[in-house]
């Protein structure tokens, strides 16, 4: 289950708050709870898949509060000096821990939900998905890679189904992403080759 598929279990847009997703949560756990409806097996799947994307997304979406108190801790860091100013490569923000753990938890789902992408060759959503995860963690290394790995696989997949112009573009795609991958260099020049053969 991946984060939109629970923000629309709960009945809810991409992107709303915590007290929506409490709230909406509340109401319909309460409507498909097991001991309202002892004998309905579907509500009671409806149940858990509710309690399963509520955790998800509690994992990702943070308490207004928590929020502001992230913000206010920062707004009170002691002012440096006039005479001081510090650009901001010298001045790096850091993310307080807890997002960190977050942002880790929120990869690696990701990466699962990427496999299955891949494994039942739905080429355009692991694209869609892993290029989503790179924009959120443009500094991660290994999301890059993912990313490259993808556009090879698609590329290669275009090549099978004869969408050679297509396959061109994502190969190029997977070079530019992961340029010192020299085992992906190796892989990507043999599908140039295979392409070069059919032309």
């Amino acid at each position: 289950m991946d984060l939109g598929d629970c923000y629309r279990l709960l009945g809810l847009r991409s992107g709303a708050c915590f007290a929506d997703i409490k709230a909406s949560y509340r109401r319909l756990a309460q409507q498909y709870h097991p001991d309202i409806n002892p004998d309905d097996k579907t509500a009671k799947e409806k149940f858990i898949a509710l309690t399963e994307a509520y955790k998800m997304l509690l994992q990702v979406v943070q308490p207004a509060e928590i929020v502001q108190q992230s913000i206010d801790s920062q707004a009170s860091e002691p002012e440096k000096p006039p005479g001081k100013k510090e650009t901001p490569q010298q001045q790096p923000r850091s993310k307080p821990p807890h997002w960190l753990e977050i942002e880790q938890g929120l990869k690696w789902r990701t990466y699962e939900q990427l496999q299955q992408f891949l494994k039942q060759r739905r080429f355009p959503q692991a694209i869609a998905l892993v290029e989503a995860l790179a924009q959120r963690l443009p500094e991660d290394g290994e999301v890059r890679q993912w990313q490259a790995i993808a556009y090879q696989i698609w590329g290669r997949a275009l090549i099978a189904q004869n969408q050679l112009p297509k396959a061109r573009i994502y190969l190029q795609k997977a070079l530019k992403t992961d340029p010192n991958n020299k085992t992906l260099w190796h892989e990507v020049q043999r599908d140039f080759q295979r392409l070069e053969e059919i032309f």
